[in-house]
């Protein structure tokens, strides 16, 4: 058979890339069931990661991720100097975290204007992180924290709190730990881990589900502590209590990802060294 010579050729001896895959997502596979992204990944399965640090060079710190389809950049500023009337509240610097989606982000149309449901995501963001920072090191001091969204496919706040913790880290803000966040949908007796926006919809069909919701959990991984929770739906208390825990496993899941990118980024960053 003539061999072409044009293509390189694969190697003499090759695994198969199943061999690389979690157990969940071998029985996924054997099972004929498979996520609606079409992917090879199980149920509790996080979608791959990819994250950079230091893309805004007008910006303190800037981070971006892409998971799957879903897309953010994150730019902070500060600490900065502020003016504050209440004597007692100089003591400790002030985090203030705005999050947006742009236009095209999503299937339905927005506008560059905030609104309520941007408002809400906001706070959320705003109480994961907050936890994580210490802003008593940042007195009369002020850090601003902007979440732009640039394409959501599912829950976008817990990707957004990871975003968000790299680009404050990359910003060298002082921090207890790392905030990673991550988000599971349950449906009855089957539970998504990271859900894509097809996997998150309520009324698909027209059909009512019980025992139905969303948990979205940021958790500091080295001091193995949770900093926001926010539950969507109606659960029962067994399975709300199973879907943090897969929250919590999906955190430890991503950490080594994020610990990866602030390695090459602060090795990137580094003085050359003097021989």
């Amino acid at each position: 058979m003539p061999v072409d010579r044009r293509r390189i050729r694969g190697p003499d001896e090759s695994q198969s890339p199943y061999h690389f895959i979690s157990k969940e997502s071998q029985k996924c596979l054997a099972s004929g069931d498979r996520r609606s992204d079409d992917s090879q990944r199980g149920p509790l399965d996080i979608r791959p990661i990819f994250a950079r640090c230091g893309l805004n060079s007008q910006a303190k710190g800037s981070a971006y991720i892409e998971a799957g389809n879903t897309k953010i950049i994150c730019s902070v500023y500060g600490p900065r100097e502020t003016e504050r009337k209440d004597e007692t509240d100089m003591k400790s610097g002030r985090l203030v975290a705005d999050m947006r989606f742009a236009p095209f982000a999503c299937h339905k149309r927005g506008a560059w204007v905030q609104g309520n449901e941007e408002k809400d995501l906001s706070l959320g963001l705003l109480e994961s992180l907050r936890p994580g920072v210490c802003l008593h090191k940042y007195p009369r001091s002020q850090i601003d924290v902007c979440v732009m969204v640039l394409e959501s496919d599912g829950p976008a706040l817990s990707h957004a709190v990871t975003c968000a913790s790299l680009a404050l880290a990359d910003a060298g803000i002082e921090m207890y730990d790392m905030v990673l966040g991550c988000t599971v949908r349950h449906t009855g007796t089957t539970q998504l881990l990271d859900p894509t926006f097809s996997e998150v919809q309520d009324d698909q069909d027209g059909v009512f589900v019980e025992n139905q919701g969303s948990v979205t959990l940021s958790l500091m991984p080295n001091m193995n502590q949770v900093s926001g929770l926010q539950s969507d739906g109606v659960m029962e208390q067994e399975s709300l209590k199973a879907a943090v825990q897969a929250c919590i496993e999906g955190c430890y899941k991503l950490y080594p990802v994020i610990q990866h990118t602030l390695l090459k980024t602060v090795r990137k960053n580094a003085p050359p060294s003097e021989n």
